[in-house]
């Protein structure tokens, strides 16, 4: 297969590992209200059943860095992935309230090396063409959240119930993530897992040496890893308001909606969809929108617009004007998170692994803090005065934090690992490979 062909095949395979991503979490939460039937649930356990969710996802991001460094995105999508769509099963099949709770960690904890590991592989293909691609990337999460979202409503509406539901979905979906495991790249040249082995000063390799090649890789182990530079704990900071603004809108959309703007649960189930089908439609133009106007000026616009979009949402006298809010919200804070998370990767260099896996880390405690943090300010006054403060503030620090984002940060191109002079190609075909050659100027 031509080097053209296996990164267009990659980037095709990443963009669905997002949308498969997006739908297994999609229909979880569109179905809450059947699994609160289901079991009986009142509002505080089926929140605490999120809660161990994240919990568990949190427990592998802190990990994922040293995972993905030993065995590479690749390795670990091919694993994760399908344990993902197989533990959506296990939550379905929960008989009581106990076992829910184990099943939802099972699935947080595959699901937080999924999240980590995508955005690597993201980030591996992005640099290998050398142009802004994370955008797209994440409208694959978008596009599948839709899908995935309108597939739980059609297992609604032919009547399956919460068990049924997820295991239909989980066994539908499961070739699809069997099949993208080929299409993974492995790590950049001489920077990852799947980097040539080594060589001595005679040109032999260590895979002719095995103890040799042993020796070197526990000597890597044990050498102290460098530390993160601050600017990827500065982009985590970023993640970690978006997460945060995007989970207030996935948690509390519909119970805003309905609870305090007197929209039906039909007209209350379509804030979340709408958010997200804005999110898909905005991220599909942010790799373009970063290359005309630079990450700095785009951070910084988005969180303004956020901001704008939340007030608008706070002061919504009817339902029609809070989804109007949510969409503009989506439209607004959609190219904040790909593009950080971009951004993370390139700024750690040869730890991209650890980079995306900080940022993620922080990134979730954002998603779970959000909505505790509405819960409590709508609690003590309203929910009209906690999106203002809540989600409105956040946004203004992301405008405010990408004011600290360097002027003409951008993506660096990795080249590929150079080959034998005799089997080179012509560098007259150069000009057909995607970015390879021509850096960001595509």
């Amino acid at each position: 297969m031509s080097p053209e062909r296996r990164l267009s095949r990659a980037s095709f395979g990443a963009r669905a590992t997002f949308a498969l991503a997006g739908a297994l979490c999609a229909v979880w939460t569109v179905r809450m209200p059947a699994l609160q039937s289901k079991l009986g649930l009142s509002d505080a356990q089926l929140g605490l059943e999120v809660l161990g969710w994240g919990v568990g996802a949190l427990i592998t991001m802190l990990l994922a860095g040293r995972i993905l460094g030993r065995h590479g995105s690749r390795r670990v999508l091919r694993a994760a992935l399908p344990a993902t769509a197989v533990s959506l099963a296990l939550v379905g099949l929960a008989p009581n309230y106990a076992l829910l709770i184990a099943a939802g960690l099972v699935f947080g904890l595959c699901f937080g090396l999924v999240d980590v590991a995508m955005n690597t592989q993201a980030s591996t293909v992005e640099r290998r063409y050398g142009r802004p691609l994370m955008g797209r990337m994440h409208a694959g999460w978008s596009l599948g959240a839709v899908a995935g979202g309108l597939l739980g409503a059609v297992t609604a509406w032919i009547g399956l119930g919460f068990t049924a539901a997820l295991c239909v979905v989980a066994v539908l979906l499961l070739p699809a993530v069997l099949a993208v495991g080929p299409t993974y790249l492995g790590a950049d040249p001489s920077t990852g897992p799947s980097a040539d082995p080594p060589t001595d000063s005679h040109g032999a390799s260590d895979a002719a040496d095995p103890a040799g090649s042993a020796r070197h890789q526990a000597a890597r182990r044990a050498a102290p890893k460098p530390r993160l530079p601050m600017l990827v704990f500065l982009f985590g900071a970023l993640v970690f308001c978006s997460y945060l603004a995007e989970g207030a809108v996935a948690d509390w959309s519909g119970v805003y909606l309905h609870d305090t703007l007197g929209a039906t649960e039909v007209v209350a189930a379509l804030g979340y969809p709408m958010f997200e089908a804005c999110m898909f439609v905005g991220r599909m133009r942010a790799d373009r929108l970063t290359l005309r106007f630079g990450a700095r000026r785009l951070i910084i616009t988005a969180g303004l617009a956020s901001a704008a979009a939340f007030a608008l949402v706070a002061a919504a006298p009817v339902p029609m004007v809070g989804l109007v809010g949510f969409a503009a919200v989506g439209l607004a804070v959609c190219t904040v998170t790909p593009l950080v998370m971009s951004l993370a990767g390139a700024a750690g260099g040869a730890q991209t692994e650890r980079a995306i896996a900080a940022a993620s880390t922080m990134g979730y405690s954002g998603l779970l803090l959000g909505p505790v943090a509405i819960g409590f300010v709508s609690t003590a006054s309203s929910m009209h005065l906690g999106y203002a403060l809540t989600a409105g503030v956040v946004c203004l620090a992301i405008a405010l934090g990408g004011r600290f984002v360097p002027r003409g940060q951008h993506i660096r191109p990795v080249e590929p690992a150079a080959q034998p002079a005799a089997t080179a190609a012509p560098p007259t075909r150069r000009a057909h490979e995607p970015c390879l050659a021509r850096g960001s100027s595509a």
